[in-house]
This record gives C-alpha cells, sequence and structure tokens, in this order.
C-alpha cells in the first residue's frame, strides 16, 4: 500500500502504478479499491484529447505514510 501511495505522490495512472509497484492488473485493482475506500488515494479525471483517470495521494495518504515511515524506522535494526 505504501508503495502506491508513494507511486501516486504526482499522479499516476494505472498501468504506471502497475509497473512502478511491480504488481497484476488485479492485485493493483484490489489495493486501489482498498485505498479508494479508505480515503488515503482518489481519482482525478484529466480532460485532454481523451479521458484519463490519474490516481492521487490525499492528504489522509500522506499522514499514512509518515506513520508508516516512524514505524518502519522504529522496526529497523
Amino acid at each position: 500500500m505504501a508503495n502506491i501511495l508513494n507511486s501516486s505522490l504526482d499522479g499516476a495512472k494505472k498501468t504506471q502504478l502497475m509497473y512502478k509497484c511491480n504488481m497484476s492488473f488485479k492485485q493493483l485493482e484490489t489495493y486501489l479499491n482498498l485505498l479508494t475506500e479508505r480515503k488515503l488515494i482518489h481519482e482525478r479525471v484529466h480532460c485532454g484529447s481523451k479521458e484519463l483517470i490519474v490516481y492521487e495521494i490525499t492528504e489522509k495518504g500522506h499522514s499514512f505514510l509518515r506513520f508508516y515511515s516512524s514505524l518502519k524506522a522504529l522496526l529497523t535494526v
């Protein structure tokens, strides 16, 4: 989850997230649904020559990453 959130800091499409996070499409879908339901990430429709859905981290997602980093640091020997 943290990897997806980090990868969406500047906004990313599903395909970009899939490759950056080394996940299958099905795995990514599962995690995106979970992150969206918990309001850690949101979809933004980018209108141009064709509509694209871009995933962006929310403020709650940023907070999650801060806590995750702190916890990771505590567990590191």
